[in-house]
């Protein structure tokens, strides 16, 4: 609040108060890549009036209180202002402190994934064929090691494929027959032929993600290189005209393996269940999965890792339910979920995924990303992705995003992306979007922890965010129509967080393209508590436009919320 609006009682709340301000960002800075990759100026809008409420909220926010800002050390305390105010602030409501949820990677996976009493299939066996000879509602179950899958399995309708002794199915073959050629190994015969490029890479001047084939040394994951000159130890050359795979280490002695089979498990039949199982090496393309879901399915306490494309996806699984996996290594996403309505996804790990270079700042790498889907995202921990945490993008309507401990990820914490009605609280949300390839950024076109982009009706509440590349990030763009018209940023609330901003760039605020101004009133903080390095610090941003905790309120913005020096 401006130091003429400032008065006598300020200073009898003096001992209460705090101030906080948060870092302003670059007025030019990238446009995602999503729908349009135009860079421009962004205007500066008109004031967001405080007494507008979004249309979803049955309660007003505070709006037209001055803020309670509680005092911090003497060496931060701001001087009482000598003019009397015309009334007294109305202190903020508290912030509720999310629940961190328990599930880890002790909690999750074929340990927990309970008996199994059925038709056994064994190493060896046929299991595609064992499966689809079977009945409708046969459980199936996978006894210890090894299951080479040469052909997709496709269930019928309330089949159980299940694993009580962590059976592995791979899709995987052994290579053997290398040759030394020169200070390489060579062996011939494996690879198909050459096939078209999907996908967006991390470096797209190799361009190589797209590659499906990966290698493996007793076990381990070699990286690809583009070229036969950069073959060294650990990685690996597939010359794809030639049909020769090269690595830079002698083999002799040791297993090696490259990934075939697409995929493990697919079909469209309704009811089935996945428990137990180890799905790992499967040649996925760019955006398929491992494992593809139908609908009301059930995947639960599995081990999904190095696939070279997504783990888990969901493609027309509505109402399906995914617990309690162990989602990871996966060479571009964790999990995606498409055009699937009232799916569940909870108590997974998903951590690790994009091992095989895609694109972390702006194309489908990372953890979870759904696309024109809805339902609820809760109490799972995602961490350490190359790319976005949590992604809604492309008309999902009705997500929740719940309960989630996010961490780690080098891009957005939870993107909430050209979609609308979600919601997204009591998330603990550290350390994202510190990603320094192509496209990161710092600014607040680049993201945070949680970044609403260009989106409709969302709720943003009870979260805690911590320590990311920015805290909240409002963006309006210039995105074209969807299912239900253009897309546009419209009615945001973000009410009862802690956001903590004390280092770096940090910032927190509302960034627009000229020809997307936000109109005033739609979108509304309050009620929020922030943790800033220093009173005076500006870290907050509006249209450009750097800003005090004191300008960020004369905006319009957090009337009635807490800011404190840490």
């Amino acid at each position: 609040m401006s130091s003429k609006r400032s008065t006598a009682w300020f200073a009898a709340f003096i001992a209460a108060a705090v101030a906080v301000v948060t870092i302003a960002l670059p007025v030019i800075a990238h446009e995602n890549n999503a729908t349009t990759a135009v860079k421009s100026r962004i205007n500066s809008d008109p004031s967001l009036a405080r007494g507008k409420v979004p249309t979803h909220h049955t309660t007003k926010p505070g709006a037209g209180h001055p803020s309670t800002k509680a005092t911090p050390s003497a060496r931060t305390t701001k001087k009482a202002p000598a003019t009397p105010s015309a009334k007294p602030s109305t202190p903020a409501p508290p912030v509720a402190v999310p629940t961190v949820p328990v599930i880890d990677q002790g909690d999750a996976g074929p340990a927990v994934a309970g008996p199994c009493h059925g038709v056994s299939i064994k190493p060896g066996d046929d299991a595609a064929g064992i499966v689809s000879a079977a009945a409708a509602g046969t459980t199936f179950c996978f006894a210890a090691g090894v299951h080479r899958i040469g052909t997709t399995i496709r269930p019928k309708a309330g089949q159980v494929l299940a694993s009580a002794d962590r059976a592995v199915l791979t899709g995987s073959v052994p290579l053997t027959g290398w040759t030394r050629d020169g200070d390489r190994w060579v062996v011939r015969g494996a690879l198909p032929s050459t096939y078209g490029k999907t996908g967006q890479c991390e470096d797209n001047v190799a361009n190589i993600c797209h590659l499906r084939e990966q290698l493996f040394v007793d076990g381990a994951h070699l990286t690809r290189v583009s070229k036969l000159a950069s073959v060294a130890p650990g990685t690996f050359y597939a010359d794809y005209a030639g049909d020769a795979l090269y690595v830079g280490s002698n083999p002799t002695g040791h297993s090696v393996e490259m990934s075939k089979t697409a995929t493990a498990i697919e079909s469209g039949a309704t009811g089935v269940v996945v428990r137990g199982l180890t799905i790992e090496h499967f040649a996925s393309a760019p955006q398929a999965g491992a494992l593809v879901s139908g609908p009301g399915w059930k995947v639960t306490a599995n081990d999904v890792r190095w696939n070279h494309a997504v783990g888990v996806m969901l493609v027309k699984a509505d109402k399906t339910q995914v617990a309690k996996n162990l989602i990871h290594h996966n060479g571009q996403l964790g999990l995606g979920q498409y055009s699937s309505a009232d799916a569940t996804i909870t108590r997974n790990v998903v951590s690790e995924n994009n091992t095989d270079g895609f694109w972390v700042a702006d194309w489908e790498s990372g953890g979870i990303k759904s696309t024109r889907s809805s339902g609820t995202v809760s109490n799972n921990v995602i961490k350490a992705n190359r790319g976005v945490g949590m992604w809604a993008d492309v008309a999902d309507d009705g997500r929740v995003i719940s309960g989630n401990k996010i961490t780690g990820n080098l891009a957005d914490g939870i993107r909430f992306e050209i979609s609308r009605n979600g919601v997204i609280e009591k998330n603990v949300i550290t350390g994202n979007g510190f990603g320094t390839g192509r496209g990161s950024g710092t600014s607040l076109w680049d993201g945070g922890g949680i970044n609403v982009n260009t989106s409709t009706g969302v709720t943003i509440r009870g979260n805690s965010v911590s320590g990311n590349v920015n805290g909240i990030t409002v963006q309006s763009r210039t995105r074209g129509t969807g299912p239900w018209g253009a897309y546009v940023l419209r009615d945001i609330a973000i009410t009862g967080n802690t956001v903590t901003m004390t280092g770096g760039t940090q910032a927190t605020g509302i960034v627009q393209n000229t020809a997307s101004p936000v109109p005033a009133g739609e979108v509304v903080f309050s009620g929020n508590r922030y943790v800033l390095d220093a009173l005076g610090a500006k870290r907050f941003a509006k249209a450009g436009t750097k800003l005090t905790a004191d300008g960020w309120q004369d905006a319009g913005l957090d009337a009635v919320s807490t800011f404190l020096a840490n």
